[in-house]
């Protein structure tokens, strides 16, 4: 008794003396996870550990397998640097990375912590990136945790795998696995990593009875994901949702057609047989992604992470029962997505919904009536916004409300980013030479702000990372916004309610009744829904999925 005592007395110094040093602005931090001990460093009080692995490098006979168990390691792990990044194509030009470099080594997560010890209990942030599951990384400066920090919140950024590396289904897969499943390996690495914060967050200040996950665009699909799937929904305590939900039109799809499309992409490469594929160079295999018109690989039900639809999990009741925020942005996706390069008038308008919708034409028309020219683009922008994101997140919220044990907040985010500095800067350079009429430059940015909130421009806003984003000119009123919503999104996390002293009040869904939805903008405010008869019209055209 004595013996195990001392044990147990002894584990619990060590790990408060690694923790200790949290205390000590002079020394870097640590933190004893159940892998070892990490050293990472302290900004401002916060402390940050960079690059922590959370599963084994999935690479050479681990390609295309689910995520390993991380190794232990002796002594003291640096943590002092983000990790590399999966394995993508230079997609997105507003992706910066801080990243060291490119590779299938890629698991790991980062820890953003204000706290001073271990026995704080703090609520956990876990936030998944967007980028289509084919481009991304936790290291971009928008998903950024010290903010969050700095409110009492351990922040975290998880890596996972991407595109054909995260989501190649393959008969061959599916038949070496002991579950009879393939693909979704990028889903996978998600509750690897929450299953590993769950086991170690405590070592961090963190409470592992308060994570709540959140993401954007696919980082949103993979939130939903996580709440349906039986591997991750009992790991969590919140979700927050940001533009996306694979539900509706963006359902995955059966293992037998991801199958289908693996071995297309095979053949693609001469790849004969798994074996073959797996000793390609992963730089070929990348490439290879880019020369077709798709480089999309879909989100699997493979009977294992998914034993059945998301959909139906939902409809059932089986999905995590926890307290979600949900919304989309105003205007997700442009009017020329509709349009494409013709003038936005009621007849080329009428002409392009009845070439993309076909039967289905006359209803659209109906719910997204443009009544003259002048209103064309606007309606235009809200039907292509809601089918890209609106309606499924919409149908997200409102299927989480009527199963769901738990209150469910949803959000309309309103405000549009502001004119980018180097438009500032070449107005400011012509109004100087006067090149330009007067009061151009106070003009161009009121016309900026008649646009909608763009898909992810919430990000910096809800994460309080304005300042880290260096390409547009922010204004005070940005600013008011970023603290309204962030206040929003660090109660949540506390509490599992947005409310706060000092907030507009932010009503709960309630099933059976008119939804509120919170619209965030410099005059934020919830109002009444209006739009559920065309996402019921949504609903009624993908099927219930």
């Amino acid at each position: 008794m004595k013996t195990r005592f001392l044990v147990t007395l002894w584990s619990i110094l060590a790990g408060s003396a690694a923790f200790a040093q949290l205390n000590n602005q002079s020394a870097a931090p640590r933190a004893k996870t159940l892998n070892g001990i990490l050293e990472g460093t302290c900004l401002s009080g916060i402390s940050i550990f960079k690059g922590v692995p959370f599963a084994k490098p999935p690479i050479g006979n681990l390609r295309w397998k689910e995520p390993q168990p991380a190794e232990n390691w002796k002594g003291i792990r640096k943590a002092d640097k983000f990790g590399p990044r999966a394995m993508q194509l230079p997609i997105y030009d507003d992706m910066i990375f801080r990243s060291d470099g490119l590779s299938e080594d890629c698991l790991y997560l980062n820890v953003w912590t204000p706290a001073k010890s271990p026995a704080e209990r703090l609520p956990v942030l876990v936030y998944f990136f967007g980028g289509g599951f084919i481009a991304g990384d936790g290291s971009e400066s928008r998903y950024e945790g010290e903010n969050m920090a700095r409110h009492g919140v351990v922040a975290i950024t998880v890596n996972f795998r991407l595109t054909v590396f995260g989501l190649l289904a393959h008969p061959e897969l599916t038949q070496e696995s002991p579950h009879h499943a393939s693909g979704n390996y990028t889903l996978l690495d998600q509750a690897a990593a929450l299953k590993w914060v769950k086991q170690n967050i405590a070592a961090f200040g963190g409470d592992p009875s308060k994570i709540t996950i959140a993401g954007e665009s696919a980082g949103s699909y993979s939130v939903s994901a996580q709440m349906s799937s039986p591997l991750s929904r009992n790991l969590i305590a919140g979700a927050i949702g940001e533009s996306g939900a694979l539900l509706g039109m963006h359902a995955p799809v059966p293992i037998a057609e991801a199958e289908k499309l693996g071995l297309q992409f095979a053949e693609s490469l001469g790849a004969k047989t798994l074996a073959e594929l797996r000793a390609m160079p992963a730089e070929k295999i990348l490439e290879a992604t880019g020369k077709s018109d798709d480089s999309r690989f879909p989100i699997t039900e493979d009977g294992y992470f998914f034993p059945k639809m998301p959909g139906k999990i939902f409809a059932a009741g089986e999905q995590a029962h926890v307290p979600l925020l949900v919304g989309w942005n105003s205007e997700e996706n442009n009017y020329e997505a509709i349009l494409g390069k013709e003038d936005p008038t009621v007849e080329n308008y009428t002409k392009a919904v009845k070439h993309s919708y076909g039967d289905h034409a006359a209803e659209v028309l109906k719910y997204y009536h443009a009544a003259s020219d002048a209103a064309v683009k606007q309606v235009a922008t809200k039907l292509a916004s809601d089918e890209f994101m609106g309606y499924c997140t919409w149908k997200w919220s409102d299927i989480q409300s009527k199963t769901g044990t738990k209150p469910v907040y949803r959000y309309l985010f309103c405000r549009p980013r502001p004119l980018m500095k180097s438009e500032v800067n070449s107005m400011l350079i012509g109004e100087a030479e006067g090149s330009l009429k007067k009061g151009t430059l106070a003009a161009a940015a009121l016309a900026a702000l008649d646009h909608g909130a763009a898909h992810s421009a919430e990000i910096e806003f809800a994460m309080g990372n304005l300042p880290g984003n260096e390409a547009f000119d922010w204004r005070p009123d940005d600013y008011k916004v970023s603290s309204i919503f962030q206040a929003y999104f660090v109660n949540f996390i506390k509490t599992g309610n947005p409310n706060g002293t000092a907030l507009p009040i932010w009503p709960a869904l309630k099933s059976g009744k008119p939804a509120a939805v919170m619209h965030v903008d410099v005059d934020t405010r919830a109002e009444q829904e209006k739009d559920s008869a065309q996402y019921l019209f949504f609903e009624s055209m993908y099927n219930n999925k």
